[in-house]
């Protein structure tokens, strides 16, 4: 009888040992699987080892043209030597129907520019004859891209549009719903682009399906910038943002204190973006957020204001700003180590080694045509409604053309041309 208790006993402690050795191989296998998980979510949200970044991100525009919103993808909005000095004599004009916000587009000798009237005008680069025209449902503030054949461009009525480049036809619409202010950047098989519904969109070049969206935080009017698989942008929401351009993810959200609807110029993996309250803003744009960095950062700064925590760490991505004391409305231009931006009604000329102004030139009104570079010579317009041409070096003016009315638009320079249009509705061409 004792036996058999024993024995009971003994099979009773053989169970609840491998029961408790079972529990455990359960317990630290949970527990593997969920680091497994931490480690997977860290990887893809903070390194770029789960999805790697595309480098082979490329768009340039044939010699001599000019082919998209700030000429590329890098947005540098120059053409470089030439050997061609425009020398301020009005070549043609062309009338459209109403002002022209849109800045244009030149490839393959023809000039590609909106109105808004509501059409896209195709124009002869040479003699400013129309060949095609193409009548969307409202207004296009956004600038033309034309890339292998193509043009792309966006509408107030809500679209991204393809256009076949030679004849005007449509390809292909991409509805957004809302407008479509800010103008493509056309690279890797995608159309990139914001809208007003505050998103951030990349479509398929050829079909016009969406790639992949993001969300930001208010419109999005400046016009995206891509480079090393990155793609970096400004909203209204006061943010600046960088997206992996393959997949859309958030890495780096930045916080510019004021509405950015200008847009960025690229070089190598620093982006430099202006708000409009003009505030340059220099950012490593390969750089992301750390972990609830927007929720934290604020109430660390107030404990370390009320010395109870140490300093904070400087803002993810930022390597050095400067207040120009004044409003921007231009997108910046950058060569060699001079960067070009406005401020108020002036045109700055600004060196990023020593970040010290170099030189102001005063128009008569607010700048909101951003600046092209040929050949050291810089052309913008104003709004006081001239097309000025700076000398490079030191800001003194070689010409200044009239228009009649304010100009918004951004010059385009191709073979020794500059293309821009007015609000008086006219689009000019100035040899």
């Amino acid at each position: 009888m004792e036996n058999e208790v024993q024995k009971k006993d003994e099979g009773f402690e053989k169970r609840r040992k491998s029961y408790f050795k079972r529990k455990k191989v359960v317990i630290f296998s949970i527990i593997g699987i969920i680091c497994l998980l931490i480690l997977f979510f860290w990887l893809y949200g903070f390194t770029d080892v789960i999805i790697r970044l595309p480098k082979s991100l490329s768009s340039s525009p044939q010699p001599g043209d000019w082919a998209m919103f700030r000429h590329d993808l890098y947005h540098t909005g120059s053409t470089g030597d030439t050997g061609i000095i425009p020398e301020g004599k009005l070549k043609w004009s062309f009338a459209t129907g109403d002002n022209i916000h849109s800045s244009p587009a030149v490839a393959n000798g023809i000039v590609y520019v909106g109105s808004r009237d509501g059409n896209l005008y195709a124009l002869d680069a040479e003699t400013g004859a129309l060949i095609w025209q193409f009548q969307a449902k409202s207004r296009i503030d956004s600038s033309p891209a034309v890339v292998n054949g193509v043009v792309y461009f966006g509408s107030n009525d809500g679209n991204m549009y393809a256009l076949d480049a030679e004849t005007g036809e449509q390809l292909w619409s991409f509805d957004a719903i809302y407008p479509v202010r800010s103008s493509p950047a056309v690279g890797d098989g995608k159309v990139y682009f914001g809208a007003d519904d505050y998103y951030v969109y990349a479509v398929d070049m050829e079909t016009g399906e969406k790639a992949w969206s993001s969300e930001t935080g208010n419109p999005v009017v400046s016009s995206p910038a891509v480079s090393e698989g990155l793609l970096f942008v400004g909203s209204m929401d006061s943010y600046i943002y960088a997206f992996n351009a393959h997949s859309g993810g958030q890495r780096l959200k930045f916080k510019a204190y004021a509405v950015t609807t200008t847009s960025p110029v690229i070089e190598n993996t620093v982006g430099y973006i202006v708000s409009n309250r003009g505030t340059i803003w220099v950012i490593d744009i390969t750089a992301r957020n750390w972990l609830w960095e927007q929720k934290l950062s604020d109430l660390w700064r107030a404990a370390y204001l009320y010395g109870v925590a140490p300093k904070p760490p400087a803002p993810s991505g930022l390597l050095w700003s400067y207040n120009m004391m004044g409003e921007c409305r231009c997108s910046p231009m950058l060569i060699g180590t001079i960067l070009y931006t406005s401020v108020n009604n002036n045109l700055l000329a600004f060196n990023i080694e020593t970040q010290r102004e170099l030189w102001r030139f005063a128009t008569g009104d607010t700048i909101s045509s951003s600046p092209a570079f040929a050949d050291n010579v810089i052309y913008f317009g104003s709004d006081d409604g001239n097309l000025y041409a700076l000398d490079a070096s030191g800001g003194t003016v070689l010409w200044e053309f009239p228009t009649g009315d304010m100009i918004v638009s951004s010059p385009a320079v191709s073979n020794g041309v500059v293309y821009v249009g007015s609000y008086d509705g006219i689009f000019y061409a100035i040899e």
